[in-house]
């Protein structure tokens, strides 16, 4: 299953050189979306393995509860995890993959890092698609629920910790290397 994209999607996105587009698209107290588009110089099938089989590699350290990115991995049967393992038989599940299409798309679904600590539940959609020059991901993160203070008070927090995932993704893939030449 291949998607078509739009002309604003396509104009959007321009050259595999040009930046990724990132926004936080609705906010409010009840619940937040956000949506990145990344372009990356590499084919369909080595985009998706780096993505979920390669999350350790370049995922950053910061955002995980060890504080080590290699302690993160991702199963791709459903039920599947982006879990973490926390050793001596410790580990928590990030988010619970709900859906796959192998090299196209993966949905997980929950609250994501500080989240799941919240009255939120969540739905994340990565979809890959090929492009003349290389790879197109989309990750799409909806999230709804009770926060005391309002949700809307951590998209923007959420949008940079997904925005720099994506950044890093792209440069792993491209370079080997998650933080880039």
């Amino acid at each position: 299953m291949q998607r078509k994209f739009s002309l604003p999607v396509c104009m959007a996105l321009g050259a595999m050189t040009s930046p990724a587009v990132a926004e936080v698209t609705s906010a409010a107290a009840n619940g937040f979306a956000i949506r990145h588009i990344v372009p990356v110089a590499a084919d369909r099938p080595a985009v998706y393995a780096a993505a979920v089989g390669d999350i350790g590699k370049w995922w950053s350290g910061d955002h995980t509860v060890s504080g080590d990115a290699a302690n993160l991995y991702m199963t791709t049967s459903v039920p599947g995890c982006l879990c973490e393992s926390l050793g001596e038989e410790g580990g928590l599940v990030h988010l619970t993959v709900s859906f796959v299409n192998p090299g196209t798309m993966i949905r997980l679904t929950g609250g994501l890092g500080p989240l799941g600590l919240m009255g939120v539940s969540g739905n994340m959609t990565w979809e890959f698609d090929a492009t003349e020059s290389g790879t197109v991901v989309t990750l799409q993160y909806a999230v709804g629920g009770y926060m005391e203070g309002g949700l809307d008070t951590v998209a923007g927090a959420v949008d940079a910790v997904l925005g720099e995932a994506m950044q890093r993704l792209k440069s792993y893939v491209e370079t080997g290397d998650p933080e880039g030449p």
